[in-house]
C-alpha cells in the first residue's frame, strides 16, 4: 500500500496552539494521529543518548499520513484550504510538502522523532524501539501506539498520569473512556489498579490498547478493552473513571458518568484548553462533582474530582 506523507512547517508567535490548530485539520480529513517535530525535544537521562543536531528536527512542525489511493487532486485542495483558514485563526507561517512512501517507509519514517519520556514524578514513557534504564521509582511503561495514534507524551495525557499517581489507589478498579492506545490503562496498573477497562468507539483502538496491554505484562484478568459509545451499556462500578477526550464530550459525558462511579470514586478527566475550564466545572458543579485538584501544562488543564456525599 502506499501513502501520502503531508508535512506542514510552520512558524507561529505560540507554537502549542499552532499544533493543535493543524493536527484538527488532519483530524477532520480522517488522520488519526500526527508526528510533531519540535527543535526544542530532549530527551531523559536514563535513555543513554545524546540528541545530536544532526537528528533533531530543524523547524517546527506537524505531519500526517493519506493513503495514496484516496488522497486525490480534490482532496489534497480543501486540505490546504483548510490550512488557510486556521491561518486566519491564528497568524502563522506555513509551508505544505507532500512526499509519496511504501509501506515499509510508511511505518518507519515517523518513528525517528519519539524518545523515552518522563511525563510524571514516577512514570517513563518508552517506545518499544528506544532503551532507557530506570532509576529509584520510575516506572517504564511500554508502548508501541502504531500510527493511527499518539505516542502518549501529549500534555492532556502527561496530566491524567500526575493526576493518577495522587488519586489512584492501591486495588482500585479503573476505567479508561476513549483509552486509544490504553496507556492510561497500563498507567494504572503500573501504579497498582486492581482491574484497568477501557473503551473506545474506535475497534481499531481497542486491538491496539490490548495490544500495549499485553506489551506491558498486564495479566488478562486484570485488564479488558473493548468497542463501545463513552459509557453506554456500561454497568459495572469504578473507584476511578478517565477521561482524555475533548472538552464538549466531557460535557456530554458528564450526566452519565457518576452512573458508573463508586460511591467513594474519582473523576479524572483532561483535552479541556485552560479557556475551557470554568465551563466543565460548572457543568460538573450541576451534576454533583467536586473540583479536588487542578493542574496544567501548556494551555492545557486536567481536573480531579469526586461525587457529592449523599444528602449534599
Amino acid at each position: 500500500m502506499e501513502w501520502i506523507e503531508a508535512k506542514v512547517d510552520f512558524d507561529a508567535e505560540t507554537t502549542i496552539a499552532a499544533e493543535e490548530l493543524i493536527a484538527d485539520v488532519f483530524y477532520r480529513f480522517g488522520v488519526k494521529g500526527v508526528v510533531v517535530d519540535d527543535p526544542a525535544m530532549e530527551v531523559p537521562p536514563g535513555a543513554d543518548v545524546v540528541l545530536e543536531d544532526d537528528v533533531r528536527p530543524s523547524v517546527n512542525a506537524v505531519s500526517g499520513y493519506f493513503p495514496a489511493a484516496t488522497f486525490d487532486q480534490d482532496q489534497r485542495r480543501r486540505f490546504e484550504q483548510a490550512l488557510k483558514s486556521v491561518s486566519r485563526q491564528l497568524p502563522m507561517q506555513q509551508r505544505i510538502f507532500y512526499r509519496s512512501l511504501d509501506e515499509e517507509d510508511w511505518a518507519e519514517s515517523w518513528k525517528a522523532f519519539f524518545w523515552p519520556e518522563k511525563v510524571s514524578a514516577r512514570i517513563v514513557v518508552k517506545p518499544t524501539w528506544r532503551d532507557y534504564h530506570p532509576s529509584g521509582n520510575e516506572l517504564v511503561l511500554e508502548i508501541d501506539p502504531g500510527m493511527a495514534f499518539g505516542t502518549g507524551t501529549h500534555p492532556t495525557t502527561s496530566l491524567c498520569m500526575q493526576l493518577l499517581e495522587k488519586h489512584l489507589r492501591p486495588e482500585d478498579r479503573l476505567l479508561d473512556v476513549g483509552t486509544g492506545s490504553g496507556i492510561l490503562m497500563v498507567a494504572a496498573s503500573l501504579l497498582g489498579a486492581a482491574e484497568v477497562h477501557g473503551i473506545d468507539n474506535d475497534p481499531v483502538a481497542v486491538t491496539v490498547a490490548q495490544q500495549n496491554l499485553v506489551l506491558n505484562a498486564i495479566p488478562a484478568d486484570r485488564s479488558r478493552a473493548w468497542t463501545g459509545d463513552l459509557v453506554g451499556g456500561v454497568t459495572a462500578c469504578y473507584d476511578v473513571v478517565v477521561a482524555n477526550i475533548l472538552a464538549p464530550v466531557i460535557l456530554g459525558l458528564l450526566p452519565d458518568v457518576r452512573g458508573v462511579m463508586a460511591r467513594d470514586g474519582r473523576f479524572i478527566c483532561s483535552g479541556i484548553l485552560m479557556s475551557q475550564q470554568d465551563e466543565v466545572v460548572a457543568k460538573a458543579r450541576t451534576q454533583g462533582f467536586q473540583l479536588v485538584e487542578a493542574v496544567d501544562q501548556e494551555e492545557w488543564v486536567a481536573l480531579a474530582m469526586t461525587l457529592d456525599p449523599p444528602g449534599d
